[in-house]
C-alpha cells in the first residue's frame, strides 16, 4: 500500500461514523417507521407528538425553573452548611428534601457531600429512598396530582428511613476514607465526552421553542385544539410536534456516544461552562427519548402482535409491586422511565409505580458506586425494604 493510500485510509477511519454512537439507532428506527406504512406512520407521529407537547414541553419548563432557582441558591450556602454540620437530623431532612426534587441533581449533591464527610449515612439512605429521578418529570407532566402524592410519600418514607438508619448505625457509618475529590476526578475521566457544538445547538433549540411549546402544551391541557384556534389545517400540530421531537432525538443521539451502561441510561454530564438552556436541553431530550422509546414499544407491540400488556400483567398482579421494586434497583433513570410509562399506559398499577419510585436511585447511584461502592450497595438494599412495605401495603389495602 502506498503512503497516499495509507494516509487516505487513516483519514477515512478518523472521520467515518462510529458504531459506538448507538444512540442513532432510535432516530433511524423512527424514520423507518415513518416511511414503512400509513399505519406505523400514524402511530409514530401520534407518539412523538404526544411526547413532545405533553411531556417534553412541561419537562423543559420545569427544568428551566429548577436550574434557575438552583443557580441562585448555590451562590450563598454558608448558612446551610453550618446548619448541616450542627444537626444530624437536619442532614436527613435536607437529604429527603433534595431527593424529593424532580431529577437526579439533588441526590447527586447529597452523595458527594457524604463522601466528603459532611453528611451521615442516614442522609444517603434518605435521599436514595426519596428520589424518583427523571421519571418524576414524566409523571408530573402526565398526572401532576399523582406525581405530587408519590413525591410526598417518597419524602416521608425517606425521612423516616434515614432517621432509623442513623439511630441504628450512627452518623459515621460506612463513610469512606478515600479522598473524595481525587476519586471523583478518576470517575470523570471514564465518562464519554459531550460534543460541545451539539450541546450549544441543543440549548438554542429549547431556548427558541420553550415558550411556544409551553403555550401549545397548556392549550392541550385545557382541551383546546390549536389547529382550530389558529385556523390551521387538521393535524398540523401533531406533525409539527413529531418533527420537533425528531429534531430533539437527533440532537440527543449525536451529542454523546454510548460506551457503557451508564452512558445509555443516565443523563449526560453537564459541562461547567454549560448555560441554563444547555442544561435544560440535555435532560429534556434524554427524558423525551426514553419516553418515545417506551410508548412506541407499547403501541407497536399491541399493533403487531395483538397482545394486550395490561391483560398479561393483570394475571401477575401479585408480583407487579415486586417487579417495580426490582427494576428500581437498576442504576440510571432510563429503566425507571419505562416503569412510569407502563403505569401511565395502564399496564401496571400504582402500587408498582410507588415501589419503583421509592426503590430507584436514579443517576445518583453511579457516583455513589464510584465514590463509595460499599455504602452505595448497603444504602440501595436499605431503600428496597420500605419500598416493598409501601408497595405491598398500598396493593393490599387500596387495590
Amino acid at each position: 500500500m502506498t503512503s497516499f493510500q495509507q494516509t487516505l485510509s487513516r483519514h477515512i477511519q478518523q472521520h467515518s461514523w462510529r458504531l459506538a454512537n448507538k444512540r442513532l439507532i432510535l432516530p433511524v428506527i423512527l424514520i423507518a417507521l415513518l416511511t414503512a406504512s400509513p399505519t406505523t406512520r400514524a402511530i409514530t407521529v401520534g407518539v412523538m407528538a404526544d411526547a413532545f407537547w405533553q411531556v417534553a414541553a412541561y419537562v423543559a419548563a420545569t427544568l428551566t425553573l429548577y436550574h434557575a432557582i438552583a443557580a441562585r441558591l448555590n451562590k450563598d450556602n454558608n448558612q446551610l452548611s453550618l446548619m448541616l454540620a450542627q444537626s444530624a437530623r437536619f442532614q436527613v431532612l435536607f437529604a429527603s428534601a433534595m431527593g424529593a426534587l424532580p431529577g437526579c441533581g439533588g441526590a447527586i449533591v447529597v452523595i458527594t457531600q457524604f463522601v466528603r464527610g459532611k453528611l451521615s449515612f442516614g442522609a444517603v439512605v434518605a435521599v436514595l429512598t426519596a428520589t424518583m429521578g427523571d421519571a418524576a418529570f414524566l409523571l408530573l407532566a402526565a398526572e401532576p396530582s399523582t406525581a405530587l402524592a408519590v413525591i410526598a410519600v417518597g419524602f416521608v418514607v425517606g425521612l423516616i428511613s434515614g432517621m432509623i438508619v442513623d439511630r441504628l448505625h450512627g452518623t459515621a457509618f460506612m463513610r469512606p476514607v478515600r479522598d473524595a475529590q481525587s476519586t471523583a476526578d478518576d470517575h470523570s475521566r471514564h465518562i464519554a465526552p459531550i460534543s460541545e457544538p451539539v450541546s450549544r445547538l441543543q440549548g438554542r433549540f429549547w431556548q427558541w421553542l420553550l415558550l411556544p411549546a409551553s403555550a401549545i402544551a397548556i392549550l392541550g391541557s385545557l382541551q383546546i385544539d390549536p389547529d382550530q384556534l389558529f385556523s390551521l389545517p387538521a393535524n398540523t400540530t401533531n406533525i409539527a410536534g413529531a418533527a420537533a421531537a425528531l429534531c430533539a432525538m437527533l440532537l440527543w443521539a449525536t451529542s454523546r456516544d454510548i460506551t457503557d451502561y451508564e452512558s445509555a441510561v443516565s443523563e449526560d454530564p453537564k459541562a461547567r461552562t454549560a448555560n441554563l438552556f444547555q442544561r435544560v436541553a440535555q435532560d429534556t431530550n434524554f427524558v423525551t427519548s426514553w419516553v418515545i422509546g417506551a410508548f412506541l414499544l407499547f403501541e407497536l407491540t399491541i399493533y403487531w402482535t395483538g397482545i394486550n400488556l395490561s391483560e398479561i400483567f393483570a394475571n401477575w398482579a401479585l408480583l407487579l409491586p415486586l417487579m417495580g421494586v426490582a427494576i428500581g434497583l437498576l442504576p440510571g433513570c432510563g429503566p425507571q422511565i419505562l416503569v412510569t410509562s407502563l403505569y401511565l399506559s395502564g399496564s401496571i398499577p400504582l402500587s408498582a409505580q410507588l415501589g419503583n419510585a421509592i426503590s430507584n436511585d436514579g443517576d445518583a447511584l453511579f457516583p455513589a458506586i464510584a465514590l463509595a461502592p460499599k455504602a452505595a450497595l448497603v444504602a440501595t438494599l436499605y431503600s428496597s425494604v420500605p419500598a416493598l412495605v409501601v408497595a405491598y401495603g398500598y396493593f393490599i389495602f387500596f387495590e
